[in-house]
């Protein structure tokens, strides 16, 4: 047994080596920082703490690269694994998350563009900017809005200082509406700091991607992922439950009978099953090889968005993303009452899903089988919440059109392209 299996074992002692790992990390920026000055058209981007090129992050990269504003711009990459993440310009550099080189480069760099918190020893200097991104709208209550204690790992008031601490270094935040503004003010304590104003609110850059890919683009997808034309595709994504905890991080307790679904729908549809990134990987997808196959480790889920006629999800921030594409959906709520009452709650209740919501297996499969029928049909599967799918847009989504992107990086640069 390795010294990282045997510490797992331990949570005390895994809390223990994980704080002194923390401890060496930030000395070792800071050590760093002291000696690097700061370079404002040198850009570094980090998605999920380094785990995928994705997300806003993503687009707001992939614009500057298009853009002759910034021809003379330079970039850098923070991921886990550099070499999993194929060519880039030669602007660009691919760093290690938590090598010496990643904190040259948050050191150097004048935009800091990320999609989730950086960790406490990240602190800009008054010449760089801190970009948070953020990763979706949210349903369940985050940040300083959590109020129930179901986190396994954190207690309340850790979670709110987490996020104070936050907002405190962040120059601003992006936001798609007016309520995931409110939400993002509430959430990371942005009045009581004086920093209600620091929000940019142009629509979610990683969205563009479902306005502007071309039929080709979503083909070559398909190829990829070895679907076939006369299957339809039923996307999967559950959410972390916080209070689903082992050594190794957090694991999901499957809600769902596969193989039920399986004996009723293998001749008719296929499932990309995408679990949450803090989710441990303990599916066993051999057992359902041909009918559900394995995209947790896809980099973009807006490619899985664009190649799905059918979302399945229960709490997580998905489906505001997946409602651009005005597509049928279905909500799996099989534990809402105990999520709700114990785990964490959320902003707004069930009535405002836009979508078929299903508490049990058999409710499910009724609704799965109404949408598919309804395609077979000649319809678009959404039935009587065509309405509801519209107004949710209007509210949720009402500045999306594929041009997010630029309109959040003129904020952010404060320039007239």
């Amino acid at each position: 047994m390795d010294f990282k299996s045997f510490i797992k074992k331990f949570p005390f002692l895994n809390k223990f080596v994980r704080n002194t790992y923390i401890k060496k990390k930030a000395a070792d920026f800071e050590k760093v920082s002291k000696n690097i000055q700061t370079d404002s058209k040198l850009v570094v981007f980090e998605s999920f703490q380094g785990r995928s090129y994705s997300c806003s992050p993503k687009a707001i990269y992939e614009y500057m690269l298009s853009s002759e504003y910034f021809a003379d711009y330079k970039y850098v990459w923070v991921f886990r694994d550099p070499s999993a993440h194929g060519n880039f310009p030669d602007n660009t550099k691919l760093v290690k998350f938590d090598s010496q080189e990643a904190f040259e480069a948050y050191s150097n760099a004048g935009t800091w563009i990320v999609n989730s918190r950086l960790r406490d020893f990240f602190v800009p200097r008054d010449d760089q900017k801190y970009i948070q991104c953020w990763h979706g709208t949210p349903l369940k209550k985050i940040g300083c809005d959590v109020t129930c204690a179901g986190n396994a790992t954190s207690t309340v008031e850790q979670i709110h200082a987490e996020y104070t601490r936050d907002a405190e270094k962040i120059h601003k935040l992006i936001s798609p509406s007016d309520y995931t503004t409110e939400k993002l003010i509430s959430a990371f304590n942005l009045e009581a700091i004086g920093k209600a104003d620091a929000v940019i609110q142009q629509g979610y850059p990683r969205n563009d991607a479902l306005f502007n890919t071309s039929d080709e683009d979503v083909e070559n997808i398909r190829q990829r992922l070895n679907l076939t034309d006369n299957k339809k595709v039923v996307l999967y994504c559950p959410t972390f439950r916080d209070n689903q905890h082992n050594n190794n991080g957090y694991s999901l307790k499957i809600g769902m009978d596969f193989e039920a679904l399986k004996e009723r729908f293998g001749e008719e549809c296929v499932i990309l099953f995408r679990a949450h990134y803090f989710i441990a990987d303990n599916f066993d997808f051999e057992k359902y090889k041909g009918f559900v196959i394995n995209v947790s480790e896809y980099d973009d889920i807006n490619e899985l968005y664009l190649v799905s006629d059918i979302l399945i999800t229960d709490y997580s921030s998905v489906f505001f993303d997946f409602a651009n594409l005005n597509r049928p959906m279905i909500f799996y709520l099989y534990d809402f009452k105990e999520y709700k009452e114990n785990i964490r709650d959320f902003y707004f209740g069930t009535a405002m899903l836009p979508g078929i919501t299903a508490n049990t297996q058999e409710k499910l499969e009724k609704a799965l089988s109404d949408i598919i029928n309804d395609m077979k049909k000649g319809g678009t599967g959404l039935m009587r919440y065509s309405t509801a799918v519209a107004a949710f847009n209007k509210r949720f989504n009402p500045i999306e059109d594929g041009h997010s992107a630029e309109r959040t990086v003129k904020e952010i640069f404060n320039i007239t392209l």
